[in-house]
């Protein structure tokens, strides 16, 4: 049951009455173990563990969990339109994310300006965005408004236009008609997938 008790015992030059001893238990109940006729308990695997400096998974002969491998994505504190992310040079900081995701796609953070979307979303928050041209109605986007600075919104898509929603009622929603969206320009600059709410100082 589990196979690594013997060899564990032998790396650490123990006999079974050794082990025993150090575990306060029979000679036999180490010889169950090590032939799998029965199992040690919790404790008894978390005191072996530590008297072989290893784990209990290594004990039971369970794989660890292996921490998923992290990228690093820049944290921008301004993005405005018609300048290509790559080409703005104001990063603030990194944050990280799974590196699988970037197999569906692009992602940058994006620092919070302003009050509007609480109480969720706070000044000083950070977003990660997935870069992305199109949203659904609900989604909370990134847009671009008239060449200002990106904004964090709700979106709701109406057949003659979208509606950008604050959050925060003391904020009326903006509407914006299909032909507003083509000649100011209103454009997505994609959809926040996580937040990365900070402490507040007080």
């Amino acid at each position: 049951m589990y196979p690594n008790i013997k060899k564990l015992r032998k790396q650490a030059g123990m006999s079974q009455q050794e082990l025993a001893n150090a575990l306060n238990v029979h000679q036999t109940a180490v010889s169950q173990w090590e032939t799998s006729r029965t199992a040690p308990d919790i404790e008894t695997l978390a005191h072996m563990a530590q008297l072989f400096d290893t784990s209990i998974d290594e004990i039971t002969g369970r794989p660890s969990p292996q921490k998923e491998k992290g990228v690093k994505i820049p944290v921008y504190g301004n993005v405005a339109a018609g300048i290509p992310i790559e080409a703005i040079t104001d990063i603030e900081d990194y944050e990280e994310i799974p590196e699988h995701w970037l197999d569906s796609g692009e992602y940058i953070a994006l620092r919070i300006k302003g009050d509007s979307m609480e109480p969720k979303i706070s000044n000083g928050d950070i977003v990660i965005v997935k870069l992305q041209s199109t949203a659904e109605t609900g989604d909370t986007v990134i847009a671009l408004v008239n060449g200002d600075e990106a904004t964090c919104k709700k979106i709701k898509i109406r057949p003659e236009g979208i509606m950008l929603i604050s959050t925060n009622q003391a904020y009326e929603p903006m509407f914006y008609s299909n032909k507003e969206i083509e000649e100011l320009p209103v454009r997505i600059l994609g959809v926040v997938v996580e937040l990365r709410a900070k402490f507040k100082h007080i």
